[in-house]
């Protein structure tokens, strides 16, 4: 029996294996989760990249302005969108080929999701990665 991409078990394994987290949609803005969880991230040892096409620099990192531009691999891609936005990120973080897609606490997207797992990529949905 396939084990649960969402159990406690495979989140464990995939944040352990992990070390580059790109964050799409990363906040300037202090007070809001999309800002406050990539620093908790960064300050735990995760190599955090903003993707962000609004902000030159995000917590003293360059932003990117879409996944794509992002010039290296990237192990988790963490999506801070509302889950109707979410489809055209997941497809072009696909292209990265990342071992996770994240969509963040309330997001779901059925669609994206689905994709994403018949590229081969493990997805976490409906959970905060903190």
């Amino acid at each position: 029996m396939e084990k649960d991409p969402s159990s406690d078990e495979s989140v464990r394994n995939i944040l352990l294996s992990s070390k580059t987290i790109a964050v799409i949609g990363m906040s300037r803005n202090p007070s809001k989760d999309a800002h406050r969880v990539p620093k908790y991230l960064s300050n735990n040892g995760y190599d955090v990249i903003p993707v962000n096409p609004s902000a030159d620099y995000i917590l003293d990192k360059p932003c990117h302005s879409s996944i794509s531009a992002v010039p290296y691999a990237i192990d988790i891609v963490d999506v801070f969108r509302p889950s109707e936005q979410v489809l055209p990120f997941v497809q072009e973080a696909i292209k990265k080929k990342p071992k996770a897609i994240w969509l963040q606490e309330g997001i779901h997207n059925i669609k994206a999701e689905n994709l994403a797992r018949e590229a081969g990529i493990q997805v976490i949905f409906n959970r905060c990665i903190m």
